[in-house]
């Protein structure tokens, strides 16, 4: 493969989320591991870990006996180790997890636990197998002492989080905050589960663009193992599943199936009801990330954003009988309601900004020298185009009416005002000119997003004009 191909695989690495990097990773290893596609799985495994940094790459080579390195220098790498079948499963950031879901800052904490008071014979002990055992071709630790770790690991917390009384809850409070004490039973579950969600994983297809009957039946089956029918460990493989869908919210087909209804009721009757919970909040995330983006004023992930929540909503309205009175018809209506309030104050605030860059004024208001800030132009060009894509998924968001109302007025305003600054630029006064062609330039580009460029482009001719004309008089005069 030539270099500019390996560059191209590596820019397409870098543009998948973390948690489809971690899961290309796993599959590859075990690729490897198997001996299946061994030159082109150790390729990508290669410019995966330089996408990510992966420590595993980068990390030393393992310590022989004789070096005499205690256990604390070494306890990031072992962790890393230990925590590696979490890692599909891991968020950033303290916002409430839902099911299937464990916080990367939990992992730390736990960690130190778990070397402190919850296993640190059994970690002394890996860490001793580390030095004595070569590593695979991959960098990974030999996989016995590994397991027996992460078994050591799981029961010592099942221990901690079974017991009750005072001295139960003194020790988890040293483990950590509650969020901490929150994700360790869901760590212990995982690394228990370790073999059938690896199995899982290796089942499934890598991307499933339509999560048609076919492909149901196949996640059913490959779901059908009864240690993950356990009520802590399914929403773990079925975030698995999700992780392999093109558009997430697909996920509620499966627990339909499982009721063989789409009605509510029975839906939430079945262990699978599970994953209409987790689409509903993974919607709400992507309706809270929307709303922070447009208060940025970031909107290059907007149109992508609102498609999914466009189709999310859409989705969980056609595919399930929801009752508006009830827990899952409530939270989506409150969805609906947050994307609703986010766009229309953005959208309200458009017409404005657009008037304030094409507001014509008299030649004496005009001082010299003014300019008009690119950045501003940048700004409401994007708005517009912001609005245009809400028109496209307005009805479902509740958002049509004032959409439709912005759009149109936009569309009178900046055709009147372009035709208007034309005129100006025939006629106007000198030292007010070069800002009225910053207008005209201005509104050039607003005609283009609202009504394409071939007008656009007879607009830019219409200004072109104006200005030889103008110059042409001032010659003669």
């Amino acid at each position: 493969m030539g270099q500019t191909s390996i560059e191209r695989l590596r820019d397409y690495l870098g543009q998948l989320p973390p948690q489809a990097q971690a899961l290309l990773m796993r599959e590859f290893e075990r690729a490897i591991e198997r001996g299946q596609d061994v030159a082109v799985a150790t390729l990508v495994l290669e410019q995966l870990r330089k996408v990510v940094r992966s420590p595993e790459a980068d990390a030393p080579p393992a310590p022989r006996p004789e070096d005499d390195v205690p256990l604390a220098s070494r306890s990031g790498d072992i962790a890393r180790f230990l925590f590696r079948p979490i890692e599909p499963f891991l968020v950033d950031g303290n916002a409430p997890t839902r099911p299937g879901q464990i916080r990367r800052t939990s992992l730390m904490p736990i960690w130190q636990w778990l070397v402190r008071d919850g296993a640190p014979d059994q970690a002394r002990e890996f860490e001793q197998a580390l030095g004595t055992m070569p590593r695979g071709r991959d960098g990974l630790p030999p996989e016995p002492p590994l397991r027996k770790l992460q078994a050591a690991v799981a029961d010592a917390i099942f221990r901690v989080t079974s017991s009750s009384g005072g001295d139960n809850q003194r020790t988890l409070s040293r483990i950590g905050a509650p969020n901490v004490i929150e994700d360790l039973l869901p760590i212990g579950s995982v690394l228990q589960a370790r073999d059938a969600l690896d199995g899982v994983a290796g089942r499934l297809p890598m991307s499933m663009r339509n999560f048609a009957d076919s492909q149901i039946e196949s996640a059913v089956e490959a779901l059908n193992v009864p240690t993950l029918q356990a009520p802590q460990l399914l929403p773990f493989a079925l975030s698995l599943l999700m992780q392999r869908l093109m558009a997430p919210w697909q996920i509620i087909r499966i627990a339909i199936r499982m009721a063989a209804s789409d009605d509510e009721v029975r839906v939430a009757a079945t262990p699978y009801g599970m994953a209409v919970t987790i689409a509903l909040h993974d919607l709400f995330c992507l309706a809270v990330n929307l709303r922070t983006d447009i208060k940025r004023g970031q909107f290059a992930n907007v149109g992508d954003n609102l498609k999914a929540l466009h189709d999310g909503v859409r989705g969980l309205r056609t595919e399930l009988d929801l009752r508006q009175d009830s827990t899952w018809g409530r939270q989506l209506a409150s969805i609906r309601a947050e994307i609703s309030n986010t766009l229309q104050s953005e959208i309200d605030s458009v017409p404005g900004r657009v008037r304030r860059i094409l507001r014509q004024r008299s030649d004496k208001d005009i001082l010299a020298g003014a300019r008009i800030d690119d950045s501003e132009v940048d700004d409401a060009a994007a708005l517009i185009d912001f609005v245009a894509v809400c028109r496209t998924y307005a009805s479902e968001l509740a958002i049509n009416e004032v959409t439709l109302r912005t759009y149109s007025d936009l569309q009178q305003y900046v055709e009147k005002a372009t035709e208007a600054l034309v005129q100006s630029l025939r006629a106007g006064d000198l030292r007010a000119r070069a800002y009225r062609q910053m207008q005209a330039e201005a509104a050039v580009r607003f005609c283009e997003a609202l009504f394409g460029r071939e007008y656009a482009s007879l607009m830019s001719r219409s200004v072109e004009n104006a200005l030889a004309a103008e110059r042409k008089s001032s010659r003669s005069a």
